[in-house]
């Protein structure tokens, strides 16, 4: 567990008082995630999450638990966070602000087929949609203010032909973001460990702490980036073309999206490549950090670039 707190099996229960859902039978730690502990809960009463937060801002919390509130109730296989006896979707835990959240079925995948891309592209264009009418306000939280503040920090652990590059992707996308195309709460993360699929049937999605609201094609060049693509980060055209396919018929792109699909592809690597250079090379004290590597997403985003005028797109 890449931050950890933790908890006794007496402490949860004495926790689990302020909530209605039954006594606890098991406690279990889950090995995952970089910015929150995370365990899962079985109760007399059903299978749930824990998660407390270890540095995410309170005052963007309700951002998160509302939205998954808002999605799971229009259908979204996403967590349904569970209110305590006040009604209240965080209840402060060790001194940190905490949630209980419905666990969702199956596990995750590390080697999609065309058919797992397909369902995921249509999860997607239907989160976007069902996001529509969500009320919150945040702006995503790793888009470019956070690159441009956070490069000059990971700058001096590059090599010269790295720092050329950083610099020059920042430049290009100050010249290249597009704001008029249609935005909402996106994800942000859907990566293949935040998606579950019980058997070949997706069964949830999962891990809403890096949503925020921006452009929604940003959220599609996220998850082709990771969902299609080989080891080496060159895009596999059969899978990308059947989760965008499958996207696509659920929210129909537009033509400016088109147009602004490299650029995108290119945005959704630089955010990545940027955050892991800052995991990787400036973790925080005390962390039990598993950081990924960061040169994976620097090859993506090469490619993106020598890429773009042959990039997948919808049929």
């Amino acid at each position: 567990m890449s931050v950890f707190t933790k908890v006794t099996e007496s402490e949860l229960s004495e926790w689990l008082r302020s909530y209605d859902v039954g006594a606890l039978s098991e406690l279990k730690g889950i090995a995952a995630g970089i910015e929150n502990t995370n365990y899962f809960v079985t109760t007399t009463a059903g299978r749930y999450v824990l998660t407390l937060f270890e540095r995410l801002p309170e005052r963007d919390l309700p951002f998160y638990l509302d939205l998954m509130a808002h999605l799971a109730k229009r259908g979204i296989p996403c967590p349904l966070p569970i209110p305590n006896r006040a009604g209240a979707l965080m209840t402060p835990f060790k001194g940190k602000p905490a949630a209980l959240v419905t666990r969702l079925p199956g596990a995750t995948i590390t080697d999609p087929a065309p058919e797992h891309c397909a369902q995921v592209g249509r999860v997607l264009a239907d989160m976007h949609l069902a996001g529509a009418s969500f009320p919150g306000k945040l702006e995503n939280p790793r888009g470019p203010k956070w690159w441009n503040a956070t490069a000059p920090q990971v700058m001096p652990f590059l090599d010269e032909a790295q720092q050329r590059l950083l610099r020059d992707e920042l430049a290009f996308q100050s010249a290249h973001r597009c704001a008029p195309l249609p935005r909402g709460p996106i994800h942000a993360d859907l990566f293949r460990d935040n998606v579950l699929f019980d058997g070949d049937r997706l069964g949830g999605v999962v891990d809403f702490y890096f949503a925020g609201v921006d452009a929604w094609l940003f959220d599609v060049a996220v998850t082709l980036n990771d969902w299609c693509v080989d080891g080496s980060g060159e895009i596999d055209p059969v899978r990308a073309r059947a989760l965008l396919d499958a996207y696509h018929a659920r929210r129909p792109l537009l033509d400016e999206e088109h147009e602004a699909w490299p650029a995108m592809l290119r945005a959704a690597a630089l955010r990545f490549w940027v955050s892991r250079l800052y995991d990787f090379h400036l973790p925080r004290p005390g962390e039990l950090v598993h950081a990924h590597d960061p040169e994976h997403f620097r090859r993506v985003l090469e490619r993106r670039i020598a890429a773009a005028d042959r990039l997948p797109w919808v049929a």
